[in-house]
């Protein structure tokens, strides 16, 4: 399993996509959120702006990043 390093509280699920180098701009991000092609903690996740925070994980064409502080 992947991982990326935040120093903030938490980081918003297309930020995540983008840092862990699966998306390359905010538009994808956003499309492959909406179309629920996106898992959070192992269930589809919709929301772009979805917070997350360390421990959670977050999974994308097969790939899986855990988000560590």
């Amino acid at each position: 399993m992947e991982s990326i390093r935040i120093k903030d509280e938490f980081i918003k699920l297309g930020q995540a996509l983008k840092l862990a180098g699966l998306v390359d701009s905010g538009l994808e991000a956003k499309e492959v959120i909406q179309d629920g092609r996106v898992s959070v903690n192992g269930e589809t996740d919709t929301r772009r702006g979805r917070k997350l925070y360390p421990g959670d994980t977050f999974s994308f064409e097969g790939k899986t990043v855990q988000v560590e502080s």
